[in-house]
């Protein structure tokens, strides 16, 4: 399956949902290494509540110096990145909560809808990136209900500017209303939704991935740097991090 490969501007992105593979099978190469000493969080706190941003502006959640790193390339609009979120998240914390590992989400954008939920699962910053976007996840479906049969409003979409068109998406799709309900004001969505530079950015970094990737699909996942081919669940992933030494 083929990935999404090059987003040079925010209006060459299609609104079909279908851009990038979502979901691949199962095989992968085996990553190796000897286990992994556990190290304590800072007293009072929790390495999965630790989250620092990037210099590439992504979020890292836990210990910066763990020796196992978890990077994952995935799309709020892809249903295997949806059952990957359900089904791990949970997994994935207590795994960062022994400071052996870190864990990075690095959003591989594929449509508008995608870049839209992106924007606003950032608005409010690496406290809740997380969380938010997880129940950005869990409301995927509710929110493909939400745009089903709204097909001229999304057509003109096409015509809009870009500081105008991710507003209108996030509307039509009942975006800004699920985010204020998590915290998000009204006035920040809008701000957010607006700034061109952060939506460029965001689809300029999947092409900065693809450069150095093979992404055939999301959710993708890398170990300390390698990519785990075909590996596109928690049943598939756990193996690697176990071999990985946790």
């Amino acid at each position: 399956m083929s990935a999404v490969k090059a987003l040079p501007v925010i209006a060459a992105l299609s609104l079909s949902l279908s851009l990038a593979a979502c979901g691949k099978g199962e095989d992968s190469a085996k990553p190796s290494g000897e286990p992994v000493a556990a190290v304590a969080a800072p007293a009072g706190t929790s390495w999965s509540q630790t989250v620092a941003q990037t210099p590439e502006g992504t979020f890292l959640m836990g210990n910066p110096s763990a020796k196992v790193k978890l990077v994952e390339d995935g799309s709020y609009t892809c249903s295997h990145c949806r059952d990957f979120s359900a089904e791990a998240s949970e997994e994935i914390r207590k795994l960062v909560d022994t400071g052996k590992m870190n864990f990075e989400f690095r959003t591989y954008v594929r449509d508008p809808i995608d870049l839209t939920t992106a924007l606003l699962a950032r608005c409010g910053g690496k406290d809740i990136f997380y969380p938010l976007s997880e129940q950005f996840f869990a409301n995927q479906s509710a929110m493909f209900d939400r745009v089903q049969g709204k097909d001229a409003e999304l057509k003109a979409v096409d015509t809009m500017a870009p500081a105008e068109r991710f507003a209108t998406l996030a509307r039509v799709a009942g975006l800004v209303e699920f985010a204020q309900q998590r915290g998000i004001s009204a006035d920040q969505a809008k701000q957010c939704l607006a700034d061109t530079a952060a939506a460029e950015r965001l689809a300029k970094a999947v092409e900065t991935t693809n450069s150095q990737y093979n992404i055939s699909g999301t959710p993708s996942f890398l170990i300390n740097g390698v990519l785990l081919d075909n590996v596109a669940n928690w049943a598939s992933l756990q193996p690697k991090l176990k071999e990985a030494g946790l």
